[in-house]
């Protein structure tokens, strides 16, 4: 389907991804942490033996600062600090397993970063025996690990292997040297074949790469030759995510000269470029920015309807608890999230004083967590049904905003519910802001400080 220029361009506002609702600016500054953990507990006892917990753990290590990158990282090539870490991690999980009712049953796990990488294959063993000696595993678990491609060896896939990993993601960004030198990030695009090789070989049966397009320096013929790169290697999965400029929050970004980054049209020139080679190629576009082969598992799970979305992004699993391990990760109870400091400093001080590590969350009443679900189900299924307790609320803010989309044919709905069509699939963060009552109400003045990245 090839889009409309005007229609891109009047969607391209800054919005929220909705890996949470409330989305993370709306969360309070400080939380109650015995509010928390006695919600964690009640929240727990529902969940464990129903479908099981996810786990995520952040390892926020890089040997050197790729300046596009907007996550929680720490910048050294000193590899002695991977220990320390490594034991915090463990006794913040001790700290939980501690007030949990029974063994924790692990459906889902994924180490984030950073670069989990950075870390030798001896000490993700260490970390993943300490963590799997006090839980059980699901029969049906899905382990997944982000990997550089330049420090990504054949010893680490094996190691993870071993512990039931059978899905690895590489961040690849782009293949051009141009792109590659302004944003620091240099990784010869036969160090990227050759660690998708080596998944292959040691039995990984899910390979996913991250893709940026808007780039500094990009231009629309190296966007087109990263993407037949990338599919040359048959990734079966595809993150191709908008690069989001806000040096407001990431200083790495401010080293960036703006005038090299691409006019508004160039960008969407950009996205309309791959997300077309994608889908002649194989791919399926399943919503916000994320494209699958057709054998993987994740097409699969959207093509039934049980595609579920949580911080880790779209997965297979759907369990209603998340917990994050690790400096500035972020767990979810389901009606209540929390978050670890954001500075390693700061995170060890509360491990060691034996005090649960969260600095800022949120307490979801009834009606965030209703509207969370018309988010989930728009983000995951395309569609959603109301509830007539809410009518009066979605006729005050949401179809106000919903009568604009169905004018654009990216909608369809009534009071009992709402279908994204074909063209608005190409529009789900816009469409999930049709029901964020919380930025809805605020509705940001032009002059204060931006929130979120743009759409596109």
């Amino acid at each position: 389907m090839q889009i409309d220029f005007n229609l891109l361009m009047k969607y391209n506002v800054p919005v929220p991804r909705y890996t949470s609702y409330p989305t993370v600016p709306f969360w309070n500054e400080g939380i109650n942490v015995s509010k928390w953990i006695q919600l964690f507990q009640q929240e727990f006892m529902k969940n464990n033996n129903a479908a099981g917990i996810s786990l995520y753990i952040h390892l926020p290590f890089c040997e050197s600062l790729c300046t596009y990158c907007g996550c929680n990282k720490k910048i050294t090539t000193n590899h002695s600090v991977e220990t320390l870490y490594l034991e915090n991690i463990i006794k913040e999980w001790e700290m939980y397993v501690a007030i949990m009712s029974e063994k924790p049953v692990l459906r889902e796990l994924h180490l984030g970063g950073g670069t989990p990488t950075f870390f030798s294959p001896e000490n993700l063993q260490k970390l993943l025996n300490g963590i799997f000696k006090n839980a059980t595993i699901h029969p049906q678990h899905e382990f997944g690990v982000e990997g550089h491609p330049n420090n990504t060896t054949k010893e680490h896939l094996q190691a993870l292997y071993d512990l039931g990993f059978r899905r690895v993601s590489y961040g690849v960004q782009e293949h051009d040297p141009k792109v590659q030198h302004i944003i620091n990030r240099i990784q010869p695009f036969e160090n990227v074949k050759l660690a998708v090789e080596n998944a292959r070989a040691v039995g990984y049966d899910s390979v996913n790469f991250d893709l940026i397009y808007g780039l500094p320096m990009q231009t629309k013929e190296s966007i087109k030759k990263t993407v037949l790169q990338s599919i040359s290697l048959k990734p079966d999965r595809v993150a191709f995510y908008s690069y989001a400029h806000v040096p407001w929050a990431s200083r790495g970004q401010r080293l960036f000269d703006e005038n090299d980054l691409p006019s508004a049209d160039d960008k969407m020139k950009l996205y309309q470029a791959g997300k077309n080679l994608f889908v002649h190629n194989g791919y399926t576009d399943i919503g916000m920015d994320h494209f699958s082969l057709a054998t993987d598992s994740l097409y699969a799970a959207w093509k039934e309807g049980w595609l579920h979305r949580n911080f880790m992004g779209y997965t297979t699993q759907k369990t209603s608890m998340i917990l994050g391990l690790g400096v500035s990760s972020i767990s979810d109870a389901g009606i209540g999230f929390a978050q670890n400091h954001k500075t390693i400093h700061n995170y060890y001080e509360s491990v060691n004083k034996h005090e649960f590590p969260v600095i800022k969350g949120y307490f979801l009443d009834e009606e965030d967590s209703a509207f969370r679900q018309y988010i989930l189900d728009i983000s995951c299924q395309a569609k959603t049904t109301f509830h007539e307790e809410h009518l009066s609320l979605l006729h005050q803010y949401s179809f106000p905003e919903l009568i604009k989309l169905a004018a654009d044919k990216l909608v369809e709905f009534d009071e009992t519910g709402l279908a994204v069509t074909g063209l608005g699939r190409n529009f789900i963060r816009n469409i999930c802001k049709a029901f964020d009552l919380h930025l809805l109400r605020a509705q940001v003045s032009q002059d204060a400080k931006p929130l979120y990245s743009k759409a596109i």
